[in-house]
């Protein structure tokens, strides 16, 4: 058996035993999808890991993708068997809608594919109030009639009514059921259209599920469309008045002087 025969196998020996005796963490998931219910103030993922391997794996980092999101693993280091779970916690706050946050994982695994990990974070955050449109608005001079802004509350809150107040007095606010169940109807008019007004309305419903926590639209009184002729475009289209220039009068020619003379 040739020298060159016997280094395969002692090389392929050494690659196999090293990869029996090597660390692996396997993932129970690594995306975890969440629906808050209403009210929470924070959604929480746990996913979930065991070291399959022979040897220990040390946690170099756990890193979160944005400050809203903290991330923590149970253990720095994980023997062979044993099980645990990294922990990634969100800040709802005042966010709404599909929320996606990711958590880095890193180990000391030799092997790059299973060194680095990333878990995912899914989490469906359902608004209290739905609030369409968020602006209603008047042409200068327009007739001040009402004009409707409709909140749709979350059939969980139990919201019984709300409170709309405006930030100045040129608008009022009136609120009643809406057609649907769960839905209310903000009239909002202003008291004159032929200045430019502004507000901001503040919608507060009687959820207890979130007392603190104010919506807002808008109402506005647009300005007056500017008078032609007070811009440089509407000047360029003056007619031009063309004036008649005086010419001289033309001299009379000077007579020659006679032979005789």
């Amino acid at each position: 058996m040739n020298t060159d025969f016997l280094k395969l196998i002692g090389i392929a020996a050494l690659t196999a035993l090293a990869q029996g005796a090597r660390a692996e963490l396997k993932w129970e998931q690594t995306s975890v999808d969440l629906k808050p219910a209403l009210g929470d103030k924070q959604a929480v993922a746990h996913f979930k890991y065991e070291n399959i391997g022979k040897t220990p794996v040390h946690f170099k980092s756990v890193h979160a993708s944005c400050g809203c999101t903290a991330a923590q693993t149970q253990n720095e280091k994980v023997g062979p068997g044993e099980k645990g779970e990294v922990t990634a916690t969100f800040n709802i706050g005042g966010r709404t809608g599909t929320q996606v946050k990711t958590v880095t994982v890193q180990t000391d695994d030799p092997d790059p594919s299973h060194a680095t990990t990333m878990l995912t974070l899914k989490a469906v955050i359902t608004p209290l109030l739905e609030i369409q449109p968020t602006l209603v608005f008047w042409q200068n001079g327009e007739e001040p009639n009402p004009k409707i802004i409709t909140a749709k509350a979350n059939k969980d809150a139990a919201i019984k009514k709300l409170d709309v107040i405006s930030s100045v007095p040129d608008f009022t606010a009136k609120v009643d059921a809406g057609s649907a169940p769960n839905e209310f109807r903000i009239s909002v008019q202003p008291r004159d259209t032929t200045k430019a007004a502004y507000a901001t309305l503040s919608i507060k419903p009687d959820s207890p599920a979130n007392t603190a926590n104010m919506f807002s639209a808008a109402a506005r009184v647009m300005p007056p469309a500017p008078t032609p002729g007070t811009t440089p475009a509407a000047q360029a289209q003056l007619p031009i008045i063309h004036r008649a220039v005086a010419r001289p009068p033309a001299t009379a020619p000077t007579p020659s002087p006679s032979p005789s003379q």
